[in-house]
């Protein structure tokens, strides 16, 4: 059951060493204003005016990418953009982006950027010592930094924001699998647990919703529709075409589940090469 559940609720999925790193690591506390900038108020205000700038020019960005490609072409543009902070084609440029400085002289980003390395290298060997620097933004503030391939970000950066962003996901992922257990185990049926998957997908930035299979969302609502109890295996209205709860399982995980990070990384090299 909690396979079946899984197969709806993932997230990008990552290599097997990324997603031990991404379940190992857990947010410390959420960015507060206190973590934002130091002591000093000006510091503090300067910080802030920094990130919001490059948050703003992130989601032009995607914004504009959104609207002039197609699905198809926005699924590949996504592809091959995180290539670049994931899967072999990052390891095999680990040390080049572990030293990957920001062209700049503003010390806060700096400081950003040396801060996000040192964190996914924490972060990959299970380690919760290091903070994320983009703990606590919201889901679409963290797509837009790891969709930003314009170079506003280093590398290292728009891997810690994924940690972020799948770090939130897992957490939903607890949340609804629970509850879509006890929603079977209370009447046998799972039509809430879609219904909250389905939302959820909805809720996703479009430039993530791109790397869903193209059926996904009427897939779910079909499961919805048909409000099916597992138990007795019968649909709601006890009319439609009906299936037994193992089969239901597998069709779920055949058409749901989501590629692989090193398979992503394999197709967006083949279809169109990251710049270096």
């Amino acid at each position: 059951m909690i396979t079946t559940l899984s197969s709806y609720s993932l997230g990008a999925t990552r290599t097997k060493s990324d997603q031990i790193a991404i379940s190992s690591y857990g947010q410390t506390s959420k960015t507060s204003k206190a973590d934002e900038g130091s002591s000093n108020s000006d510091s503090s205000t300067l910080t802030i005016s920094t990130l919001s700038t490059q948050l703003a020019a992130s989601a032009k960005l995607i914004d504009e990418r959104v609207a002039t490609l197609s699905p198809d072409e926005l699924a590949k543009k996504t592809k091959a953009v995180l290539s670049q902070i994931e899967g072999e084609s990052y390891f095999a440029n680990k040390a080049k982006y572990d030293s990957e400085v920001p062209n700049t002289s503003d010390q806060e980003l700096l400081n950003r950027a040396k801060q996000a390395t040192a964190f996914v290298n924490s972060a990959a060997q299970g380690s919760k010592s290091e903070k994320n620097p983009f703990a606590g933004l919201s889901r679409e503030q963290l797509s837009n930094i790891v969709n930003d391939d314009s170079g506003t970000y280093t590398v290292n950066e728009r891997r810690a924001a994924s940690y972020e962003a799948d770090f939130q996901e897992e957490e939903w992922r607890v949340k609804v699998t629970s509850a879509g257990m006890n929603e079977y185990n209370s009447s046998g049926k799972m039509t809430k647990f879609f219904t909250a998957v389905l939302d959820h997908f909805k809720a996703l930035p479009t430039i993530e919703q791109a790397l869903y299979p193209k059926e996904y969302a009427t897939d779910l609502q079909s499961r919805i529709d048909l409000d099916f109890n597992y138990r007795t295996n019968q649909a709601g209205d006890d009319e439609k075409t009906q299936q037994s709860f193992l089969d239901m399982i597998f069709d779920s995980l055949s058409k749901n589940k989501k590629s692989t990070a090193t398979a992503t990384a394999t197709e967006a090299q083949t279809e169109e090469q990251p710049t270096e």
